[in-house]
């Protein structure tokens, strides 16, 4: 389907000039200054680099741990050393290699593949990046100091409480992992506005990528799954800080919120994982076997699928803790309904391999591969779903190998033979076909030679997490082929690192297309990404539009420069992709880097008890972020109102600049902000309602409730601030706010204040203690989270009130008013969540 010349978008002569203008525009800083970049291919490179770091630091733990377990009462390392190596090795594994690399992925190819000049938030993802990258390398550096931290990755109260861990190295990770989960949020909020606004022209829902579809579903995930994780991390560090008992059973906590509250996160986290995987094996197979994905609309179904039986099986980890029959077999099937929508993906992909021409290059060898690995993965996955079987592999090195499967086979080895796919677009060159042979040849039997052998183990009785083991159990065998194997996996992984290093270092070059791909990532573009952006007519418009490359290349499709002088890019409508309006983008800022370092080193430096030094790192961060959202506000401040973004045979194209409300990127963002938000309340009212329920009496004896009139003023207090915030935007619509406004912005402020005061106070006066019991601490936690939305009030009060003194709260830049306002109206419906909840439990105890 080819587009006639004539109804292109800039069929027209353009102004001369205009590529020169767009080339200006889009320069990145160079020499030291590039580190204040936020292009997402700048910041996308990095990224990628960074996560596969992490991959062989990760790696390299797991050598160590291998070459203790090789022989029977090996004394390498102490047993206190052994256990940081094993926390630190999951952790880094999960948190600092696996979902950063699914979203550096993303952030460098998701432009282009959906045909955009630049994700939204340009430097959100600068921050994101930045913030994981200094945080991550000092929370690796613990282990040189001895203060890693060593309760598991999944840090199980009550091994983790103070009374057993009495040293930091639990506090690096429930404080140290924060900058971590912020970062994987940000870059969620991200990628969910950049697919569902940013698509070109004409990319409808139906032609997306199911890559695009996968991140879309992934960013979702992290949404709802990862503010479960922060709730946790909270109250175990507040128990470990305070003396709040949340988990301690002997004064009314439970050990078993815990792993409701972690595994809520962690077993979504292991289709967050997979499910981007699964999306890059989706792109890649059409192009390297030259016919169209077998079963799209199938697959795009699947990956929902997926995403929704993630979370109906948290439990599944659980099976050995004391649920209740009808609990447990819930979720042992849902944990075997999900292999359903995963089968339906597999049998699409071997369909699709069926009828075209598979050839034993780099990218292929890795897919098959992983086919075959993550079958065998899903296939003990069924197993371990079954209860009788799960109550005696689990906590068994059988567990370990299914872990291993899944991940390694259904997320690594995917990412492997991405980098061979699409490592041509970074410079032109790609990876070495005779080296990939050997490479595949190493990791995969390396690989299965290394995890097989644990399944053995694990059934023959050797349990998870030991040091060492003594002769003549029968382990000896297992556990030297395992080691064997790593040490071959480790291999091709080097060798892998080499040829990646060797190939990025070698001069750029045009990339073309080298395997015939159908999508748009494979036009040759820039800093500024394609020349023009496409008009997208079908699912595979490198296929099915003929030319569209060189038009697109020649300038003939829309944007061909720059519309305002500035970067930009277009938003389209969510579901057909119709073009709404141009946005106009931030450049390179320092304020990112610096925010990042200052949140890194708020969390980091707390956790040493620095804290005058760490709040004085968290300042730095609050003043970077407040500064980079003012140089974005005066940037929308300086832009036309609408702009030219093409010229046809009816004359010139204008779209407007900007927009407010529903139709707002920024507006959306921070809606899906407010869910993260909400669902962090959620898992505290959780946790409330959980420690509430075991209760014999509640509250229990010794503990009171403020008069329920009481909190219902609070509440009221709550509700007069939210109105009187509505009413100091009232006409911002039609007209700029004027000065006298600041009184009404005052007033729901101290109104904010003395709701929450009165909160805060009258379960002070009603005699809470939460050092006492489990319940009281949870009202206490609720109570702190709402004093910290009473702090983000005021930063975001005092820019609002900066903004309205200059003048520049008006109709065309209402969005910082429209925000704060979704995060004003949020905090004071979190406040009275708050005053009511407790009640509301005492009477549905009573």
């Amino acid at each position: 389907m080819s587009t006639p010349p004539e109804s292109l978008p800039n069929a027209l002569p353009r102004p001369p000039g205009d590529l020169a203008e767009l080339e200006r525009v889009w320069r990145l800083p160079r020499g030291w200054r590039s580190v204040s970049a936020v292009n997402n291919t700048y910041i996308g490179k990095l990224y990628i680099a960074t996560a596969l770091l992490f991959l062989l630091l990760a790696g390299a733990l797991a050598l160590l741990m291998r070459a203790q377990l090789a022989v029977p009462g090996a004394t390498l390392v102490t047993p206190g050393t052994y256990n940081q190596l094993f926390t630190m090795h999951g952790t880094v594994m999960m948190f600092l290699f696996a979902v950063p690399i699914v979203e550096a992925v993303a952030v460098y190819l998701l432009p282009n593949m959906l045909g955009a000049r630049d994700l939204p938030f340009p430097r959100l993802s600068a921050y994101a990046f930045w913030a994981y990258a200094f945080g991550g390398l000092a929370f690796f550096c613990t282990l040189f100091v001895g203060l890693a931290p060593d309760g598991g990755w999944f840090m199980y109260p009550p091994l983790t409480s103070r009374v057993y861990s009495p040293g930091l190295n639990a506090d690096f990770w429930l404080l140290g992992i924060g900058f971590i989960e912020i970062s994987a949020i940000a870059g969620a909020i991200e990628l969910i506005i950049g697919i569902l606004m940013t698509r070109a022209p004409g990319m409808s829902l139906s032609r997306m990528p199911v890559y695009a579809w996968s991140m879309l579903i992934v960013g979702f995930m992290i949404v709802f799954a990862f503010p479960a994780v922060i709730a946790g991390t909270m109250l175990l560090e507040m128990e470990r800080a305070f003396d709040w008992p949340l988990f301690d059973p002997t004064r009314g906590g439970d050990p078993i919120l815990w792993q409701h509250l972690f595994w809520f996160f962690g077993h979504p986290e292991v289709y967050i994982i997979f499910l981007p995987a699964a999306g890059m094996v989706s792109s890649m197979l059409p192009a390297l076997v030259g016919k169209p994905l077998a079963g799209h609309r199938a697959i795009v179904a699947a990956l929902f699928a997926v995403g929704f039986f993630s979370f109906a099986l948290w439990a599944h980890h659980m099976f050995t803790a004391g649920l209740g029959s009808l609990s447990m077999s819930l979720v042992s099937v849902a944990s075997l309904a999900v292999a359903v929508p995963a089968g339906v993906q597999v049998f699409a992909w071997i369909a699709t391999l069926w009828r075209g021409q598979v050839r034993a290059n780099g990218p292929t060898l890795f897919i098959l591969g992983f086919l075959v690995t993550f079958v065998m993965g899903g296939l003990t996955g069924v197993m371990v779903a079954v209860l009788p079987f799960d109550w005696q592999a689990h906590d068994s090195y059988f567990i370990v190998a299914h872990l291993h499967y899944v991940l390694i086979g259904g997320m690594v080895m995917p990412v492997f033979a991405a980098l061979y796919y699409w490592l041509p677009v970074l410079n032109g060159h790609r990876l070495s076909e005779r080296w990939a042979r050997w490479i595949f040849a190493m990791v995969f039997g390396g690989f299965h030679l290394a995890f097989f052998p644990m399944h053995i183990a694990g059934l023959m009785g050797m349990p998870r997490r030991v040091y060492t083991y003594d002769a003549g159990l029968g382990w000896e065998w297992p556990n030297l082929l395992s080691t064997a194997g790593a040490a071959v996996l480790a291999a091709g992984v080097l060798m892998l690192t080499a040829d990646v290093i060797r190939t990025v270092r070698r001069p750029p070059r045009e990339h073309g297309n080298p395997w015939h791909a159908p999508t748009l990532e494979w036009i040759p573009s820039e800093t500024y990404a394609t020349r023009s952006i496409a008009q997208v007519e079908t699912r595979w418009p490198l296929w099915q539009q003929p030319g569209l490359s060189q038009q697109v290349v020649a300038g003939q499709h829309w944007l061909p420069g720059t519309a305002t002088g500035l970067r930009e890019t277009l938003v389209t409508g969510a579901r057909r992709a119709d073009i709404r309006h141009l946005i106009v983008l931030p450049g390179p800022s320092w304020w990112p880097v610096l925010g990042a370092l200052g949140t890194a080193g708020f969390f980091l430096l707390l956790t040493v008890k620095w804290v005058v030094t760490a709040f004085a790192f968290g300042a730095v961060a609050v003043v970077s972020v407040v500064a980079w959202m003012w140089q974005a506000d005066r940037l929308a401040h300086d832009t036309p109102p609408s702009a030219t973004i093409g010229r046809n045979a009816q004359g010139e194209v204008k779209v407007p600049v900007g927009a407010a409300l529903w139709a707002s990127h920024s507006w959306w963002a921070t809606i899906i902000l407010l869910i993260v938000d909400f669902t962090v309340l959620a898992s505290m009212a959780f946790a409330h309602i959980h420690l509430s329920m075991r209760l014999d009496v509640c509250p229990p004896p010794g503990a009171a409730l403020p008069p329920l009139r009481d909190m219902l003023l609070v509440t009221a207090g709550f509700a007069a601030s939210a109105g009187l915030y509505a009413f100091t935007g009232k006409g911002i619509g039609q007209r700029p706010l004027p000065r006298w406004r600041l009184l009404l912005l005052g007033l729901a402020l101290a109104s904010a204040l003395a709701a929450t005061w009165g909160l805060v106070g009258g379960m002070a006066d009603a005699g809470l203690a939460p050092k006492a019991t489990g319940w009281a601490a949870s009202i206490a936690a609720m109570l702190f989270y709402q004093g910290f939305h009473f702090g983000i009030l005021l930063v975001m009060g005092a820019f609002l009130a900066a903004r309205i003194a200059r003048g520049w709260a008006r109709p065309r830049q209402r969005a910082t008013f429209d925000n704060t306002g979704l995060m004003w109206w949020g905090a004071c419906l979190q406040g009275a969540i708050v005053a009511l909840l407790p009640h509301a439990m005492v009477w549905a105890m009573a």
